[in-house]
């Protein structure tokens, strides 16, 4: 069960279909509880559905403060979670000292998640990027570096999840961390 795991994990941004659906309001963490969203999708994986995605700005649609919320409808391992973020930081063009030595941080905080739970990433340009796990604040890591590398993930044009990044972009221009024309 463990290499299935760490299989999907491994590949789960690998192979995306985004389709629109209707989810319920999850609880965002207190201080960006006042965030609007922006879009949403769902990331399948050869149909197994692996999480839904909800992407909200902070303020208004041009704030540089935003936050991600992943819900997570499997289990997986935080090293799994974390390996699988270095895989796409690199994909988007970080280079692999770096994304491994973010990798590393990203394994020591990150926590095994079931079915059902969350994990949310505020980003602040004066915070850095905040990591919350089901609305509680678990971990921080400073600079814009790391924050453009790990949302880049889900919203840098070179995603693995083309359409997904469609879906929670929406209508809307990226963040300006990522200084993209609009």
């Amino acid at each position: 069960m463990k290499i299935i795991q760490f299989f999907i994990a491994f590949t789960l941004l690998s192979a995306v279909l985004s389709t629109g659906f209707a989810r319920e309001p999850i609880e965002l963490p207190a201080n960006i509880s006042s965030a609007k969203l922006q879009g949403s999708g769902r990331l399948t994986w050869f149909g197994l559905h692996v999480y839904d995605a909800s992407f909200y700005r902070v303020g208004s649609l041009s704030s540089p403060d935003f936050a991600l919320n992943l819900r997570y409808q499997k289990s997986f391992s935080g090293s799994s979670i974390a390996n699988r973020s270095v895989e796409e930081m690199k994909r988007i063009g970080v280079p692999e000292a770096q994304a491994s030595l973010w990798g590393k941080e990203l394994t020591a905080i990150l926590p095994n998640v079931e079915s059902g739970q969350t994990l949310t990433a505020m980003y602040s340009p004066k915070q850095g990027t905040i990591f919350y796990h089901d609305g509680k604040q678990i971990a921080q890591i400073p600079g814009p570096e790391f924050s453009k590398a790990f949302f880049g993930i889900w919203l840098d044009p070179k995603t693995s999840a083309p359409k997904l990044r469609t879906e929670l972009l929406g209508q809307s221009c990226p963040p300006p961390i990522f200084n993209e024309a609009c």
